[in-house]
């Protein structure tokens, strides 16, 4: 997947829309975002249509591209 920048929900600002990178997409629950530098997990939620970024609890501090 080529990576694309889209508005996602940030776990840290309670929900509210931030613009991150998505960097790996294997489905729906199994997505890798960038945020502010460092790479979280996310989820992409379809009845939404948006991504949910958990910067909190879902650094992924050793991720390679």
């Amino acid at each position: 997947m080529k990576e694309n920048t889209v508005k996602a929900r940030i776990h840290s600002l309670n929900g509210e829309f931030a613009d991150v990178t998505i960097v790996e997409y294997q489905d729906c629950n199994n997505v890798v975002a960038e945020y502010r530098g460092h790479y979280y997990s996310a989820v992409f939620n379809p009845f939404a249509g948006c991504y949910y970024v958990d910067d909190k609890y879902g650094l992924i501090p050793d991720y390679r591209k």
